[in-house]
């Protein structure tokens, strides 16, 4: 059971966005950033620090998978004789 089941498609669209803004700000050297989103339910919001990069980069990269942008690949099976 991965995280993104039973979300929409346009809500992971807009988690991913907010993601990957807040990435490329904090890599872009701002200290905090804050994410915004809207779900169904309302308006959420995330802050990250600088040491959050990998954290952020991991969920972008679950999102991506989730939504078929980058393909998930299983570890390479080795055939024995």
């Amino acid at each position: 059971m991965a995280i993104t089941d039973g979300m929409s498609a346009a809500d992971m669209q807009s988690r991913l966005a907010a993601l990957q803004a807040a990435y490329f700000d904090l890599s872009s050297g701002s200290k905090i950033v804050t994410a915004t989103y809207n779900q169904g339910d309302g308006a959420k919001s995330v802050t990250y620090q600088q040491s959050d990069l990998a954290q952020i980069m991991r969920s972008i990269q679950m999102l991506q998978k989730a939504l078929g942008i980058i393909p998930s690949f299983h570890r390479a099976r080795r055939i024995l004789f």
